[in-house]
């Protein structure tokens, strides 16, 4: 482990206000099969479209935990915390519009907050982090704490 470069950045590395934004990924009727079987959520508006045809939205939506799971994933295919988180510490989630299947959907994280630690090699990161889908609309927003390595 000692020869490996870590491909993510450091906690100095991060820049308040800078936008990363990932790869996109299309939510499948796959994905939201698999997680009812994972979660055990059949909730008929994730599974039944005769069901969800009646509801709000007219059509199966995915499962909010769906997508913040997905938007780990995406933040990690980034690279930019490869090898360098130490732990995903704290979280909030506001789901603003729904996941649907066949959305396309990326994340954008903008780091709001470094502070180091008082014990040397590591830090705190605060961050806003977005689900989007491909017409721009906002599926999920979630404020972060994640634990860093640090330079100093």
């Amino acid at each position: 482990m000692s020869d490996y470069i870590f491909r993510g950045l450091y906690l100095e590395d991060f820049e308040i206000g800078k936008e990363y934004v990932s790869p996109g990924r299309t939510i499948t009727e796959a994905d939201v099969v698999n997680f009812a079987g994972l979660s055990g959520d059949y909730n008929p508006m994730h599974v039944d479209e005769e069901f969800a045809k009646q509801g709000l939205f007219k059509t199966r939506i995915a499962h909010g935990a769906l997508g913040f799971a997905i938007s780990t994933g995406l933040s990690n295919q980034m690279g930019i915390y490869e090898g360098t988180t130490i732990a995903f510490m704290e979280c909030t989630v506001k789901y603003c519009a729904p996941l649907k299947i066949g959305d396309t959907i990326r994340v954008k994280i903008v780091p709001t907050e470094t502070k180091h630690s008082s014990k040397p090699g590591k830090g705190i990161l605060k961050q806003d982090l977005k689900l989007v889908n491909q017409e721009g609309t906002v599926i999920m927003e979630s404020m972060q704490t994640l634990m860093m390595k640090s330079k100093i």
